[in-house]
This record gives structure tokens, C-alpha cells and sequence, in this order.
């Protein structure tokens, strides 16, 4: 007879006890922080020869308060959460999505006609596109916390496909990770590590770039592989219970649907055209970013202008083709405010409940009944936001016991008197185990860069190759480590549970991590442009 496995809850709150336990073997230390600038921006890096032994202080009564403090410090991912949540459930129930998959699923299947389509595979062709997209989001702009929005999308269109919620999720999140991995122009991990060890920013782009090429082909290979066992054998899905909450969801057939237009749809829209008018006033160009390039376009006034054409036709056939247009601009202006505009988070999240209250007016429903639908929301995806809070706590354990210097100091250490492979493999490991304790990249490389890259020229190791094992260091295990508050909450968003991820995900970090390993040799054997 098999034990229960644990809720999420519990593995989770081990861990943080694991953490506390910790704090009482591992000897307090610390090291001096100061601020410099990296490419503009203001960083606390730590000194690498500051560090010395402190008092430690050893965490009890502490396990309590590390949900309180870890809500705290991850507060900005779970009101993302809950508004993504509120706002969905109101665009949810105007079935707008359910018929954009149905017809989506449709013109797909006319697809399949085509003689060298249905040899590919449409779905597979689907599944490759969509993650190529999310990936060159991830090694661009680092996308990350935004995977969570799409986890609402891509989750009911792969049960709609006949897949799973693990291939829904590893369209987006497992995607947006294999480009954070590749990271080829992403600001926030190889724009800060550069700019600290001294680099040309984005310098060896084209290394990268190969490194990208192949990572991507093998997490692709690899999803394209599991979701044709899931087409085939639906009962072998290892969520395939869970699955039945989304199976439910998105049973829709062309006769449920009533096409129509609502008068107040018309007024809508041109309330949303006036704003997108005003915006296009006072933003007539717009600085894009993709790494250390930028150009200038009239990217929101053409927004616009594709808005006021796919608006007024959508509404002429139905209110549920103007949610999707809704639905689409909202997409486009996300890329237009991260890459023109540094959003985050929180302009998301506005953008979201922007669409989610558009949405409703333009259905008809009264303020009482958006409300209503909005708090039914964030109730449903409320256990996906609680996680990430207790999620938070193994770290607040780790940082007020005085331990994670320590740990930083000991591993940085252990690479004394190897060669210059031996090195690169070693700070690669290090770099993984550190993930695994702070996931965030840009506070990863503030911490160890400093360290590592001063390390790597005593040994005549190339900064490009320290950098780069930082960087797939970095971003394999943010795929599985629990201390992630997007891999949690993008979990629960999905109601994935966390012991069936890590049964799923398990073999392919090993085999994302020696492939890192193996892309780390040329650093170091080979005269690459750039290192």
C-alpha cells in the first residue's frame, strides 16, 4: 500500500523547517555590501574579501512568522495572482475564450488536409511555435512572472488538444525558462553579470545565441515527446486526475454558443479607442529594447489603429470575437509596456483587470455582477497565491538565521586549486545549488558575480565562461526549485500539484543540466568571438 503523497502545503512547510534546522548547524557569516552602478543602475553587490564569521541566529518560534514574512516580501506576485484570478473569471464567463479555442481547434483541423502539415503534425506545429514564442520572450526581456497571465490560456487550449495542463504549462512557463537559460540579450541576468565582471555588454552574443538553438531544440523534443504519449494513452498524463477540474471547463460545443452584440459592446469600444487615442497623444513614439539595441517606432498609435480595425469587425460578428480582441491587445500592449517601458508587475496586473472590467461592461453585466465574478475569481486561484507566500518563508528562514553568506563563502572556496575546466564545472554547480536557495537572477548575480569573476582570472579562466555558468546555472532549476514564487504560483494557477511537476520535470533537469554542462566546454577548450 502506497502513503498519501504530501499536499503542496506540506512539502512546502518542511522545507521550512529543514531551513530552521539549518540555521542551527550551519555557523552565522557575513559579508560587507556595497552600491555600484551596472549599465545605469544602481546594485548591492558583496565585497569578496569582506567576508567574516558572525554570530548566528538560530531560527524557532520563527517557522510561524516565516509565512507572514514570505507573504510579505512575494506580496507583488500575489496580488498579481489574485488579479489575474478576478480578471479572468469575468472574461471566463463570457465564454470568449472557450469559443476562440473551439474555433481555433477548427481551423486547425482544416490543416490537417494539407499533405506535409499532417505529416509534421498541426498540433505539433502549434505546440513549436507557441514555445519558440514564450522562449524569445524569456531570452530577450527575461520574461518571467508574465508566464503566469498566459497559464489561464495555454492550460484549457492543451486539454482542448488533447494534451494535459503540464504541456499547457510547458508551453509558456517551461518555454519562457529555455530562453531565460539561452538568455541571449536578457537584461536582468546577463546585462547585470556582464556589466559587474566588466564585459561588453552582451558581448559573445553569438555563442549565446548557438547555446539557445540548442537548448530550445531539446526542451521542445522533449515536450513534443511526452504530450504524443499524453494524445495517445490520456490515463498515462500524470496529472491526469487533477486535469479533471479543466476538462470540465472547457467542454464547449458550436451549438451552446449564442452569437450576438450587445449595444453596450459599441460603447465600449469606443470608450477603449478614446484612451488608446489619448495614450497615442502623449506616447506618439516609443524606445524599444531587445538587449543593448534599441530603435524607436510609433508602436501605440499603430496599436491603436490595428485595435480600432480588429474591434469594429470582431464586434460585427460577435461579443465573443471582441473579448478575444480584448483579449489579443492586451497581449500587445504587454510587449509594448515591457519592452518600451520597463512595466512589471504591477502595470500587468492593471492591464489585466483593465481587460477583465471591459470585458464584463461590454457584455452587459451590471458593476454588482463583475464584482461578483471578480472575487469568485481571485477565491478560485487564492490557494495558488497563498503558496507562494509560505514558498517565500524557506528564504526568509535562510537570511535570518545569517546562513546564506556562509553558504556562499564555503562553496566559492571549494573551487581553490582546480584547473581552468574544473573551475567552470564547479562554479556551474555552485550556481545551481545557489538557484535552488535565491532563484531571482539579478539578485543571484549581485551576489556571486563579484565573487566569481575576480576567482576565474587567478586561473586564467575566461569572465565570458564565468558567465555563462552562471547563466545556465541560473536558469534550468527555476523550473523545480520550490523557493521559485513563479514556478509556485504558475503551479497553482494550473493546479498542478507540486510532487507530480517534480516527477515530470525531474529527468529533463538532469538532462538540461548536463547539456549545460557539455555547452560550457567550448568556453574553455575553444577561442569563441566574444570570450
Amino acid at each position: 500500500m502506497f502513503k498519501k503523497i504530501p499536499h503542496t502545503y506540506v512539502i512546502i512547510f518542511s522545507l521550512i523547517l529543514f531551513s530552521a534546522v539549518l540555521t542551527w548547524i550551519i555557523p552565522g557569516g557575513e559579508y560587507g555590501r556595497e552600491i555600484i552602478q551596472v549599465n545605469g543602475i544602481d546594485r548591492t553587490v558583496i565585497d569578496k574579501d569582506s567576508f567574516h564569521y558572525a554570530d548566528s541566529q538560530p531560527q524557532t518560534w520563527q517557522i510561524f512568522s516565516a509565512f507572514f514574512e514570505g507573504f510579505t516580501r512575494q506580496s507583488g506576485i500575489i496580488v498579481f495572482i489574485l488579479m489575474i484570478g478576478g480578471a479572468f473569471w469575468i472574461v471566463n464567463s463570457t465564454k470568449a475564450i472557450d469559443i476562440g479555442i473551439f474555433t481555433f481547434l477548427n481551423s486547425a483541423k482544416k490543416l490537417e488536409k494539407n499533405r506535409i502539415l499532417n505529416k509534421i503534425g498541426v498540433n505539433n506545429l502549434i505546440i513549436t511555435l507557441v514555445m519558440l514564442v514564450f522562449s524569445v520572450f524569456g531570452a530577450v526581456f527575461g520574461m518571467s512572472e508574465e508566464t503566469i497571465a498566459f497559464i489561464i490560456i495555454l492550460v484549457p487550449l492543451s486539454i482542448s488538444m488533447g494534451y494535459d495542463s503540464i504541456v499547457g504549462v510547458s508551453m509558456c512557463f517551461v518555454a519562457a525558462g529555455l530562453g531565460f537559460a539561452g538568455a541571449v540579450l536578457n537584461p536582468f541576468t546577463i546585462g547585470i553579470a556582464q556589466g559587474i565582471a566588466d564585459l561588453p555588454l552582451f558581448s559573445g552574443f553569438g555563442y549565446r545565441l548557438f547555446c539557445w538553438f540548442v537548448i530550445n531544440l531539446t526542451g521542445i523534443t522533449w515536450v513534443l515527446i511526452y504530450a504524443a504519449k499524453v494524445k495517445k494513452h490520456p490515463e498515462k498524463s500524470l496529472v491526469f486526475h487533477s486535469d479533471a477540474y479543466w476538462r470540465k471547463h472547457v467542454e464547449v460545443s458550436d451549438s451552446e454558443i449564442t452569437y450576438h452584440t450587445p449595444k453596450m459592446a459599441w460603447f465600449v469600444f469606443l470608450i477603449t479607442l478614446l484612451g488608446l487615442i489619448i495614450f497615442s497623444v502623449v506616447h506618439p513614439l516609443t524606445t524599444m529594447k531587445i538587449g543593448n539595441a534599441s530603435e524607436t517606432f510609433p508602436m501605440v498609435p499603430v496599436a491603436t489603429g490595428l485595435f480600432l480595425i480588429f474591434g469594429f469587425f470582431s464586434l460585427r460578428k460577435s461579443i465573443h470575437f471582441f473579448v478575444l480582441t480584448l483579449l489579443m491587445f492586451t497581449i500587445v500592449f504587454l510587449i509594448i509596456g515591457v519592452m518600451g517601458y520597463s512595466w512589471y508587475i504591477e502595470e500587468i496586473a492593471s492591464l489585466f483587470l483593465a481587460l477583465g472590467l471591459l470585458s464584463g461592461a461590454a457584455n452587459n453585466y451590471t458593476a454588482n455582477k463583475i464584482t461578483k465574478l471578480f472575487i469568485e475569481g481571485a477565491g478560485d486561484i487564492l490557494s495558488a497565491a497563498l503558496v507562494v507566500g509560505l514558498a517565500g518563508g524557506i528564504l526568509v528562514m535562510l537570511e535570518n538565521g545569517r546562513v546564506i553568506d556562509t553558504i556562499l563563502h564555503s562553496v566559492s572556496t571549494s573551487m581553490e586549486g582546480m584547473g581552468k575546466f574544473g573551475t567552470v564545472s564547479v562554479m556551474y554547480v555552485i550556481q545551481n545549488i545557489i538557484n535552488i536557495i535565491i532563484p531571482s537572477g539579478s539578485a543571484k548575480a549581485a551576489l556571486t558575480m563579484p565573487v566569481m569573476a575576480p576567482f576565474s582570472d587567478l586561473v586564467n579562466l575566461s569572465r565570458q565562461a564565468t558567465v555563462m555558468a552562471f547563466q545556465f546555472g541560473d536558469g534550468f532549476t527555476n523550473m523545480i526549485t520550490p523557493t521559485s514564487g513563479v514556478l509556485i504560483g504558475v503551479l497553482g494557477v494550473a493546479k498542478i500539484p507540486y510532487d507530480r511537476w517534480v516527477k515530470w520535470i525531474w529527468p529533463f533537469m538532469v538532462i538540461l543540466i548536463l547539456l549545460g554542462w557539455l555547452l560550457l566546454i567550448p568556453t574553455v577548450t575553444i577561442q569563441l568571438n566574444g570570450f
